[in-house]
């Protein structure tokens, strides 16, 4: 669907819900058949939509990510449905807009009136670009937890307007998980996924949703697929990102177990001269995440752990970074590995 609607998942995970309209009569179709499609549809084509996050993890604001807060955040996307995109995510001060022309990836901040472009393909995107897209984050778990799940059709929703399957996915007792269930809100004609909601363990609200509230099928304006600087703004090529070389040095990530139990144990960059005076955020693009968590030990060595009702972290002392939607327990036997 492009950078319009890839775009749109990074934000975090959650929308609102379907609201108080009667449930939509639909035609009965099992859970495996539901989760075929789903997987296999095809690229809806051009679009034009509103997709909301609603974040209750508890964590506090970050630097360079506001999303990871409590709260709501919105963004606007458009997709030509042939590679072209665009989005837009308002900021505190003003709006961050991001094109995808084809050729070229541009990155408007109104805030301080700056303009970066790169050539489409030469490196990554901006990470607002990563940050907005229901039915990439929906497919994804779908096709990693269904071995690992029992899945329901469990009656039917209106979302973003749009008649939709509500496919449940519960994890097996054998799964060592903080997640009671995700739940996917599937398009009934399109089988697109329109929204994604993830439970909590001893929760009957959601802790992360993300999806459309406002969704509009068709072609849309090629103008919004073109970019021209505005007056008085400051252009510059994107720079590659300080730690893209040593990236690909890395070796890649351990995965340890799967479905909902999945740990992956990655190593972080070493920071260099230069991004120690940076600052604690090295100049990256990560987060500094030194004044949260707590500060943890075992067999595997030192570190931080960081937990939020969907998932856990623990940062160790030696650069791993391990991750899961698990308690800190399978974490410390994963990094014991």
């Amino acid at each position: 669907m492009g950078i319009a609607v890839a775009g749109a998942v990074g934000l975090g995970l959650l929308a609102v819900p379907a609201g108080a309209g009667a449930a939509p009569e639909l035609p009965p179709v099992s859970a495996e058949d539901l989760v075929t499609s789903v997987i296999e549809a095809k690229d809806p084509g051009p679009l034009h939509g509103t997709v909301t996050l609603d974040n209750q993890l508890g964590l506090p604001a970050l630097a360079g990510v506001p999303q990871a807060a409590n709260g709501s955040s919105t963004a606007r996307v458009w997709s030509d449905g042939a590679g072209k995109g665009r989005l837009s995510v308002p900021s505190g001060q003003g709006e961050k807009t991001i094109v995808d022309d084809g050729t070229t990836v541009w990155a408007w901040d109104s805030a301080d009136k700056t303009v970066t472009r790169k050539a489409v393909g030469a490196g990554q995107k901006p990470p607002e670009a990563d940050a907005t897209d229901p039915a990439a984050a929906a497919q994804k778990a779908i096709t990693d937890l269904r071995a690992t799940s029992t899945v329901a059709v469990d009656g039917t929703a209106e979302v973003a307007g749009r008649p939709a399957y509500e496919l449940v996915l519960r994890p097996l007792p054998t799964e060592r998980t903080l997640l009671r269930e995700v739940r996917v809100a599937v398009d009934s004609e399109k089988r697109v996924p329109l929204r994604l909601t993830v439970l909590a363990n001893g929760s009957s609200d959601p802790a992360l949703q993300v999806g459309f509230t406002q969704l509009e099928f068709g072609a849309q304006d090629a103008g919004m697929f073109t970019f021209t600087p505005p007056p008085g703004a400051t252009v510059t090529e994107a720079p590659d990102r300080p730690g893209d070389a040593q990236k690909a040095q890395r070796p890649e990530p351990k995965v340890v177990g799967d479905g909902w139990d999945t740990v992956v144990i990655a190593s972080m960059p070493a920071q260099t001269p230069a991004d120690q005076q940076r600052g604690p955020r090295g100049g990256g693009d990560a987060p500094d995440l030194s004044s949260i968590g707590k500060e943890v030990s075992g067999p595997w060595g030192t570190g931080r752990e960081i937990d939020t009702a969907v998932a856990t972290a623990i940062i160790t002392s030696d650069g791993r970074v391990a991750v899961g939607a698990v308690p800190a327990q399978v974490l410390t036997e994963a990094l014991a590995k």
